[in-house]
C-alpha cells in the first residue's frame, strides 16, 4: 500500500538530514503543510530547536495578489515559517525522491474569529466559536474557496489534502481547555454545533424553520444534558433530544451547505491545478459530524473529489461506508496516528494496515513524521517494510 507521512515545513527546513530520514521510513509521499492552524509542536531531532510555536493560523508561503484589498484574507506566518517555508521544504523532500502533496487546513482559524468575530459559528446560547468560521456565510465561503485553490496548488505539488472543509463545532483543544466536565456525547455535540449567525438564521428560514424558536428548542433539549443526562445514541439520540422534524431539517440545511462548499472548493482547486493533480478531503462518513474530518455523504464526496483521508486510530470501521461505494480509482486512505505519546499505536501499524486494506483502504496516512520519537519511527519503518 502506498503510504504518506504528514510533515511540517519546520521539521525539514534547517535540518539537512530530515528528507532522507523521512524517505527511509519507506513512504513514497509526504503530505506537507501549506496552510495550517495555530499549534505548538515538538521537533525532537532538529539541530536548531525543539519547540515550534505557530502563534496563529497562517499560509506557509507568500500569498499572491488575489487578496489585495480583501477581508478576510490569509495571514502570513511569523518566524516559525518565514518566507516560502513550504517551497523550501518541498524542494528538499522532492530531492530525496518523495512525492509532495499539500496539506491545507481551511475552516479552522482562531485568529480569523478573534479579529473578525462576525465570521464565527454562534451557538444557540449566543456564544461564538472563534476557531470555527461559519461555512454558510458568503464572504467566508469565498475566502475558503480561494484559499483552497491557492494553498493546494503550490509549485512542485502533485496533489492536495483538504482538511476542515466543512462544519466545525465545539470540539477544539483550546489553551488550558476545560470543557470536559459534561459528557455531551454525539447528540449534545450536534446541538452545540448548530450555528445561529445571520446567514444560518436565514438558511433555517429557507428550510421552513424559525431561528428563534429553533434556538429555544436547542436550549430546552440541552437542559437535561447540563444536569447529567446522557446524550449519546448517534442520530437517534439527536432526534430524541431535538425532535425528529427539527433534527432532520437542520441536518438537511447543514448537509447542503457543506456539500456545496466542498463542490466549489474542489472545482476551484481543479481549475488552478495541472492535469492529473489529486484532490482528497479529510472526511468522516457520518454527515452530521464536525471538526477537522467533517462529515460527508460518501457517495457524494467520491463523485466530487478523487478520494478521502479517513481517521482510523479509533477503529477502521469508518472506511466501510466509503469502500462500499465501489468507485473505481477512488483513493481511500486510512489515517493512523503513529506517535505513541499522542495516543497512537505504531506497534500495531502492520496489523492495522492489513485490516484497513481488508476493509477497502487503498493507501495509508501516518500522523506524524516530525512529531514521532526515534523509537516510534523505527517501529513504523519495520512495519512498512513488512507490508
Amino acid at each position: 500500500m502506498k503510504a504518506s507521512a504528514f510533515v511540517y515545513p519546520w521539521d525539514v527546513n534547517g535540518d539537512p538530514e530530515a528528507p532522507a530520514r523521512i524517505a527511509a521510513l519507506g513512504v513514497r509521499q509526504v503530505t506537507l503543510a501549506a496552510a495550517y492552524h495555530s499549534t505548538r509542536a515538538l521537533t525532537p531531532r532538529h539541530p536548531r530547536h525543539r519547540i515550534v510555536t505557530a502563534e496563529h493560523a497562517a499560509v506557509l508561503y507568500p500569498a499572491d495578489d488575489r487578496w489585495a484589498g480583501r477581508e478576510p484574507r490569509p495571514y502570513a506566518a511569523g518566524s516559525w515559517a518565514p518566507g516560502d517555508a513550504f517551497g523550501e521544504a518541498a524542494t528538499a523532500l522532492a530531492a530525496a525522491g518523495l512525492e509532495v502533496h499539500t496539506w491545507v487546513v481551511l475552516a479552522h482559524n482562531s485568529r480569523l474569529g478573534a479579529e473578525h468575530p462576525d465570521t464565527s459559528v454562534v451557538n444557540a446560547y449566543g456564544d461564538r466559536y472563534p476557531w470555527a468560521p461559519c461555512i454558510a456565510q458568503p464572504a467566508t465561503r469565498a475566502y475558503l474557496t480561494d484559499l483552497a485553490a491557492e494553498a493546494a496548488v503550490r509549485p512542485g505539488a502533485r496533489g492536495t489534502e483538504l482538511e476542515s472543509l466543512g462544519w466545525y463545532g465545539l470540539q477544539h483543544l483550546h489553551a488550558h481547555d476545560k470543557t470536559g466536565g459534561i459528557g455531551l456525547g454525539d447528540a449534545g455535540q450536534y446541538l452545540m454545533a448548530l450555528c445561529f449567525c445571520p446567514s444560518c438564521r436565514e438558511g433555517y428560514g429557507r428550510h421552513g424553520l424559525d431561528a428563534d424558536e429553533l434556538a429555544s428548542a436547542v436550549r430546552t433539549a440541552l437542559e437535561p444534558v447540563w444536569q447529567g443526562a446522557p446524550s449519546d445514541g448517534g442520530w437517534t439520540g439527536i432526534e430524541k433530544l431535538l425532535g425528529e422534524t427539527l433534527a432532520t431539517t437542520t441536518r438537511a440545511y447543514r448537509d447542503e451547505t457543506a456539500r456545496t462548499l466542498q463542490e466549489q472548493a474542489v472545482a476551484a482547486v481543479r481549475a488552478a491545478a495541472p492535469e492529473g493533480f489529486q484532490v482528497l478531503l479529510h472526511a468522516d462518513p457520518v454527515s452530521y459530524h464536525v471538526g477537522a474530518n467533517p462529515g460527508v455523504d460518501p457517495a457524494h464526496i467520491l463523485s466530487v473529489a478523487d478520494g478521502v483521508v479517513v481517521p482510523c486510530s479509533g477503529g477502521t470501521g469508518t472506511l466501510t461506508p466509503f469502500a462500499r461505494q465501489e468507485r473505481e480509482g477512488a483513493v481511500i486512505a486510512a489515517n493512523f496516528t503513529v506517535v505513541s505519546g499522542m495516543g497512537g499505536s505504531p506497534g500495531t501499524l502492520a496489523a492495522d494496515a492489513a485490516e484497513a486494506r481488508r476493509l477497502g483502504a487503498t493507501e495509508l496516512r501516518l500522523y506524524h513524521a516530525g512529531l514521532a520519537s526515534d523509537g516510534d519511527l523505527e517501529t513504523v519503518r519495520s512495519a512498512l517494510a513488512g507490508l
